[in-house]
């Protein structure tokens, strides 16, 4: 009986470690997408792994890649958290972000821990709009 009990509160702590961790990466990406609303790319770029910064430099840099290629991430009509999976030793978080337009698109943030908190590593826009996919 010891041990279910165990085993039961290790699972419960585990539970709660991953559903912390999960809100974390949440706010995270949503403090960024808040920024990107507000057209605040400095403070976006706070929420971008140093790989990132370094790849673009400066926020200004960093906002015209966004208005470009996710323009659906910089003014959403709607933000919803999917699952967030561990591939390859790595954290993703799918989004579903539909656009002004009515369009449904599904994106996956690679997240990385930093000493400062979770930091976005990486967006992949997927081919789909299927949440389940």
């Amino acid at each position: 009986m010891r041990r279910i009990l165990l085993a039961l509160s290790l699972s419960a702590g585990l539970a709660s470690g991953a559903f912390a961790q999960s809100a974390e990466i949440e706010a995270n990406i949503a403090a960024q997408i808040k920024a990107f609303e507000a057209d605040d790319f400095a403070t976006a770029f706070t929420f971008a792994s140093p790989n990132i910064q370094q790849l673009f430099q400066t926020p200004e840099n960093f906002g015209v890649m966004v208005r470009r290629g996710y323009p659906m991430v910089w003014r959403p009509a709607e933000v919803q958290f999917l699952e967030l999976r561990e591939v390859a030793g790595a954290l993703w978080q799918k989004v579903m972000i539909t656009d002004d337009a009515g369009r449904v698109h599904i994106l996956d943030y690679q997240m990385v821990q930093m000493d400062n908190g979770w930091k976005i590593n990486g967006v992949q826009l997927l081919g789909n709009s299927d949440p389940a996919a």
